[in-house]
Parts: C-alpha cells; structure tokens; sequence
C-alpha cells in the first residue's frame, strides 16, 4: 500500500506557470523540512533538473505512453517512498495527451504523419487519476476576470474522474483583479488556494528546446529555484495545499523494484555513463536498472574528462545539447580516441540523440568521434513525438524484434539517417528505419525509457561482462 500524499500541478494549457507552481511547492515544502518526492508527467527531462534542486531528491518522470499504465502507479511508489508529499507536475494542458503531439507533426513541426485518436493516453489528467490524486489547476489570470469561473467549471467538469480540488491564479495584476476573479471562482465551488502577482519571470532563460538543464547554470538555477518557492510561499496557502494532498487514497500498487539478481560472484563490469552539461538527458531508473544488473556505475564528463574511467567494459550516452558544446566536445581530443577505440573493440555502446551525434563523424563541422559514418547538423525543424519501434537487429541493447515505445525531440538531423545495419523500424507516426547498430554500438534518435522494458539494462550489462575491460 502507497499513502504518500499527493498533489497534481496541472493548468488549462502550456504557458500557464505549471513549472514555476510546481517547483516553488516543491520548494516551499522542502523548506518547512517536509521529504518532498518530484514527478513529471511525460518525457521532459529538463524540468525534473529544477525539481531535484528544489527537493534533493532525483526527479522522476511518470509516462504513461512509454512505461504503459500499469507502471505509473509503481513508479511514482518506487520514487516516492519514505516522502511526507510528493508533488507531480503536469504536461501541456491538463486534458492534452499523447495525441497533441500528432498536431506538431500535421503542422509540419514534426517528424511527419498522421496520427489521431489517441485520447487521454500520456495527459495529466490521465496519471491523475492513475494516481488518485487531487489535481491544482494553475490559471493564467493575466487577461480575464469572471470568465476564470467558466473556464474552471469547464475543466472541473469534463471527466468525472479527474478531481480538481482546487485552484492557483498566476499572473494577477491587482487586489481589484483578485477580488474579481475570487467573486467569480465563489460561485464554482473550489477553493482559491494561491494567489500570484504578476511579476517579472523569474530567471530561467531557455533556447530551442525548452529550459536550459540546471547542469549548465548551476548557481543561477539554484537562485531561480529559491526565487520560485519565496513566490510561491508568499502567494500561496501551503497549509490549505497539504490538507489536500492527504486527502489521496492509498493506493494498492507495489513499488516497482529494479531487482535483478546477477548471480553469486559475478563479475560486476564498469558502465561509463556520459553526464555533464552536454548530456544532461537520463532517467533516473536507467542507472538504477544497470546497478541491480551488477554493474558499477561511473558518471564521467565529456566535456573535462580525456579518458573513459578505469576498466570500462560499457558505455551509455544519453541525450542533451551537444550542439551547444560542439567545439569543446571536438576539442577533447583524447576522450574522442578512448571512445572510439572503445567502439571499434566491440565494447557495448548505448548512444541516444545527443549520444547519436557525438558518435557521428561531425557535428555542425566539428569533428566527434568519427565512429559513425554520418554527418550531424542543426536544423530550423523540430522533430518531437512519441514512437513505436522494433529492433531491426540483433544488438547489446536488443534483440531483434524487440518491441518498444520511445519519444523522439531534437532539432538536428544526421546524414544518412540509418546505417546499412538500422536500429530500429519506426510503425509510428510512419514506417521508417533509424539508427545505427555496427559492431556492439547501438546509436538512435529514440529516447526510450528502460523501466518498461528491464531486460534491455539486463541484456547490455551481460554484453559488458562478456567483452574485456579496456
């Protein structure tokens, strides 16, 4: 049984101050000594950054596409375990699911095709319910006064199941402007549970892909994270908010548990995993995944670092913003051999986009690594969408036919797109090959996470016992 108490941030569209909301109660929260459990519904891998420095703990994510339904009640158990409060922020609007994304791509915003029909599938209202947990609806004010009541009786109504206990007004210019909209929400039923003034934002620049990940601007995110909970403990009733989040449920999922066990006195190979602010992109659970697989697990920087850490028998590259640090990623000569070295000895290597990228021969005509025989480079598109594959072939990571679900998002394109060996077929949003499977690489556009598919984490960590440490 699960009886952590718990609140959903969601708002009525992107844009709303769902980030700053969430975030500042996380901090807030944090600050009076509550355990305070991160989430983000969705692949974001940026926010969950802020949401670690708030709580000092790892930000998870819960998504319902990739993971499935059935995991997002035991991961959220998983990650909230021992916590006073857990807190989970949304994604997009409230009721926006997985189908949005095929707007993008009808747009010609995205990866191209055509998908419909998806429903609630991956939308906060979704995890909400998955969660049985009182939603907060975070309202954009700045430009409405009575019509906030009918906006907020809209959402409060649509799905019966979602329960919206609940809401923040963002963006208010005046105690006139409040009184307005208070008058109005009296006659909804919920409670206005905070109040924001309109105020400048607070510093968090971003660039083309969302938030620029707190592991660039270490110091001036952990000011942004501090300015966020001071707005949000000064305009918001933390005492009203907590009584609400315990008035969720138990739930009677078990934790899930990345337990696998590797067999007595097996040899527990070294997993570098690529980190700093070049690849900034993982999931908690990946790690976790290749420790209980029997691996050492050893973060190294791309950017600092001329050699892999000692006795390196696998190596994991997950995304970020490579591109950002091209020239200094093509500077480290000496790590660039080491991993190339590593490559062409048939090591078992995990790339994923950023990870893609660094293995091609350049990146927006800087040398990478060379191990891949493709040309990277930034593009005006945006590629951002949930996918279906199936291993092409045989690999470390999987085995042919292999069935996954992923998420795609970045703004470069690679040339050639797939190696004569690919990675993966695409079935959605079009049937496509991607990727590159040579030797024991195994280097893709697809974001995947593992917790859906354990035996992935099992399989490349068998792969790094049986090739010699270098």
């Amino acid at each position: 049984m699960v009886s952590v108490p718990r609140l959903v941030i969601a708002a009525p569209a992107s844009g709303s101050g769902k980030t700053t909301v969430a975030t500042g109660l996380m901090a807030a929260f944090a600050a009076r000594g509550l355990a305070v459990s991160p989430h983000k519904v969705g692949p974001d891998y940026i926010d969950p950054g802020y949401h670690s420095l708030a709580t000092g703990r790892p930000g998870r994510n819960l998504d319902a596409y990739m993971c499935g339904t059935d995991l997002v009640a035991p991961l959220f158990a998983h990650g909230s375990a021992g916590c006073d409060l857990a807190v989970v922020e949304g994604v997009m609007g409230l009721y926006d699911g997985a189908g949005i994304q095929a707007v993008h791509e009808v747009l010609g915003q995205g990866g191209g095709g055509r998908r419909a029909g998806q429903g609630e599938l991956a939308s906060t209202a979704q995890v909400a319910k998955l969660l049985k947990a009182p939603v907060v609806l975070v309202v954009d004010a700045s430009s409405q006064s009575r019509s906030v009541a009918a906006l907020v009786h809209g959402f409060a109504s649509w799905d019966p199941e979602v329960r919206i206990g609940g809401v923040i007004l963002n963006k208010v210019a005046s105690d006139r402007h409040e009184a307005l909209l208070r008058d109005a929400l009296d006659e909804s039923g919920l409670p206005v549970l905070g109040v924001i003034r309109r105020a400048p934002q607070v510093a968090t620049p971003s660039r083309h892909l969302g938030l620029v990940p707190v592991a660039e601007r270490q110091s001036d995110a952990v000011d942004a994270v501090r300015a966020m909970g001071e707005r949000v403990r000064a305009g918001c009733d933390l005492d009203a908010l907590l009584a609400l989040a315990r008035t969720a449920p138990a739930l009677a999922d078990e934790p899930w548990a990345p337990a696998y066990a590797a067999g007595p006195g097996a040899e527990k190979p070294v997993v570098a995993v690529a980190g700093g602010a070049a690849f900034t992109f993982a999931y908690a659970e990946h790690a976790e995944l290749l420790t209980a697989a029997g691996a050492e697990v050893v973060t190294f920087d791309p950017l600092r670092d001329e050699k892999l850490p000692t006795g390196t028998a696998g190596l994991v590259i997950g995304g970020g913003f490579p591109e950002v640090y091209a020239p200094e990623l093509s500077a480290n000569e000496p790590l660039r051999r080491a991993v190339t070295e590593l490559a062409l000895s048939g090591a078992p290597v995990a790339a994923e986009c950023a990870g893609l990228l660094y293995l091609a021969r350049e990146l927006d005509g800087k040398p990478m690594c060379g191990v891949l025989d493709a040309e990277a480079r930034m593009s005006e598109r945006l590629t951002l969408g949930y996918r279906q594959a199936v291993a092409v072939s045989d690999s470390p990571l999987a085995a042919a036919g292999t069935r996954m679900r992923g998420h795609e998002f970045h703004r470069t394109v690679l040339e050639p797109a797939a190696g004569t060996t690919p990675a993966w077929g695409m079935h959605q949003p079009e049937r496509r090959v991607e990727g590159y499977v040579q030797r024991g690489v195994h280097a893709s556009y697809l974001h995947t996470h593992w917790a859906a598919s354990p035996e992935v984490a099992r399989r490349f960590v068998e792969h790094c016992r049986a090739h010699p440490a270098r």
